[in-house]
């Protein structure tokens, strides 16, 4: 759906995606149903390319009525409410291939983690060659092959919602960084816990037990506590975070189509996050330098040292700390009346178009036309829906920084207020507005 937003260059590329298979010789023709994930896919891609199309037909000056072509704002209402239509289906299109992706995700997890685990028993077995088979590898496997069972279940517990993406998907439905950070902590030392619980049932003898029990002593596992303490915190007092200043109104969130890998790595509107990113890279390299640690020493939790500890403190503040200033609730700084070119000046009157300024008013991941569509002004108390203006490649209005909505009739001459409320559900503070008689 983000493609929606994207320039004309898109068009072209979205076109001969949906196109592709139906054309040459011997091309496999694409299933357009949406009943399975590849006809959802392709349902998407040809809804997107027809919705840029009828975009730039618009911007270009083409397709309006005869009949509406001698009245600026009738055409400029026509052409957005066909525009919202079109976003309706792309919308749509959008949403059944997120199901279908989800239905896809689940239906492959098994295969990854019992893959995994045979590629472990593969692995076990190259290496026993001439070493020989070991209790420790004994011990790998069985915890392995415990986890794949209880990660199987959670996923299919939570199969409607991607299996095991559901714990890792924020109320958003975009992936959370902070919770796949954690869980990326988690998981490894599950493992590890439950693989020196088998080797204490498979120790031969007291001294063995003794050996393994202190290699889970807490001065060597210290570090390895401290940074997925780090990590479980630093999950939780974002989610908490996001969640006061979602319902203060101090922060936007529009929901997403459906989780992607990149949203790790980028904000709502899918720039690139410097937080989000250094967070995920440091803990990254931390959890392969814990692996070397363990296969270096298999016999112990990893020994974490201080300095990287202390690393990964500062990594999760600047992550929490860049959460805390995300988004922003709208703001309107000045309502004036807006004027074409050879016009004259003068006072507001019911009729005339209005310019508000200010900042806000298109939340990170509104850009989408079906989102933008929901941009409303309240002008005393009649709701005025912001009409979609295309231009090439985008949108003129609504903007993020400027909103063009013309005063309905049904305003009341007078002190009148005006608010605006985004695509998000949050309503700025009251501009006063005097409309002249």
């Amino acid at each position: 759906m983000d493609a929606v937003a994207g320039t004309g260059a898109e068009t072209s590329t979205s076109t001969s995606a949906s196109t592709k298979g139906s054309t040459g010789a011997g091309a496999r023709r694409e299933c357009g149903c949406g009943d399975c994930p590849d006809g959802a896919r392709t349902g998407h891609r040809q809804a997107v390319a027809a919705f840029l199309t009828l975009r730039e037909d618009f911007a270009a000056g083409h397709g309006v009525p005869a009949a509406l072509a001698h009245s600026a704002g009738a055409a400029r209402q026509w052409i957005s409410d066909e525009l919202a239509q079109a976003a309706r289906t792309v919308a749509e299109r959008a949403a059944a291939e997120g199901r279908a992706r989800r239905e896809t995700l689940w239906r492959r997890t098994p295969l990854v983690l019992w893959g995994a685990v045979a590629a472990l028993l593969i692995g076990q077995a190259l290496t026993a060659i001439g070493a020989g088979w070991t209790d420790a590898r004994t011990a790998a496997l069985a915890a392995a092959v415990v986890l794949a069972a209880l990660l199987t279940a959670l996923a299919w517990r939570h199969r409607a919602q991607g299996g095991l993406l559901a714990p890792l998907t924020g109320a958003d439905s975009r992936l959370s960084t902070s919770r796949t950070v954690a869980a990326a902590w988690l998981l490894p030392v599950v493992w590890v816990v439950l693989m020196f619980a088998a080797r204490l049932a498979l120790a031969p003898d007291a001294d063995g037990r003794r050996r393994l029990l202190a290699g889970l002593d807490l001065s060597r596992a210290a570090g390895l506590l401290t940074v997925v303490a780090l990590a479980c915190a630093a999950a939780a007092v974002a989610a908490r975070l996001v969640s006061v200043r979602l319902a203060t109104g101090r922060q936007q969130k529009v929901p997403a189509e459906y989780p992607r890998a990149g949203d790790l790595l980028t904000d709502d509107a899918g720039r690139g996050s410097f937080a989000d990113a250094q967070y995920v890279l440091l803990n990254a390299v931390a959890v392969v330098f814990a692996a070397v640690r363990l296969g270096t020493e298999p016999d112990r939790l990893p020994d974490l040292p201080w300095g990287l500890v202390a690393l990964a403190a500062v990594s999760a503040a600047t992550y929490l700390a860049g959460k805390y200033a995300e988004g922003a609730r709208p703001v309107v700084l000045s309502v004036v009346r807006a004027r074409e070119i050879g016009g004259l000046d003068g006072p507001v009157r019911t009729g005339d178009d209005i310019e508000i300024r200010g900042s806000g008013f298109v939340p990170p991941g509104a850009q989408p036309p079906h989102r933008l569509a929901r941009t409303v002004v309240r002008i005393g108390g009649v709701d005025v829906h912001v009409p979609l203006v295309p231009v090439p490649g985008g949108f003129a209005n609504p903007a993020d920084d400027v909103l063009v909505v013309p005063v309905p009739a049904d305003v009341e001459p007078g002190r009148a207020e005006v608010r605006v409320i985004t695509a998000a559900g949050v309503e700025s503070a009251a501009y006063p507005l005097f409309i002249q008689e």
